[in-house]
């Protein structure tokens, strides 16, 4: 099996929903994605995948859709504000975790066609969240 990892940088904000702690409050995050490739077989080129085709389809997505937007559960009471004075926002179906968020990432990776293994968002230097189907 071969693997290749490639990171990411992104900037997002987020709020939690159903939470007591000072996250239920609108806060950002420098977000550190790390995703994690795999495969059997290697192309014509000895290459599992070229980290440019990582950069140009994940990396496109993330910057389109997640960088420096605020990332809310669809039923969060200021979503409605925000989309009406047109602030960047990525709704999404589940509370704005950082598991949530990796598991987001994971599957629009997937649906992109790369060989997705794992996803980790770091949230801060020091907390991770990891993603994997089993």
């Amino acid at each position: 099996m071969y693997f290749v990892t490639q990171e990411m940088d992104f900037c997002y904000g987020h709020r939690l929903l159903n939470y007591d702690g000072k996250c239920r409050n609108l806060h950002g995050h420098n977000g550190k994605l790390e995703v994690l490739l795999g495969g059997e077989t290697l192309d014509h080129r000895g290459m599992l995948i070229d980290f440019t085709d990582i950069k140009l389809l994940l990396r496109t997505w993330i910057e389109e859709n997640l960088d420096h937007r605020m990332l809310l559960h669809e039923s969060d009471p200021l979503l409605p504000l925000l989309q009406t004075h047109d602030q960047p926002v990525f709704v999404m179906d589940s509370n704005p975790t950082a598991e949530n968020i990796a598991r987001v990432i994971y599957e629009r990776a997937l649906h992109l066609g790369l060989p997705i293994r794992e996803v980790r968002l770091w949230e801060t230097p020091k907390a991770s969240s990891i993603y994997r189907r089993t």
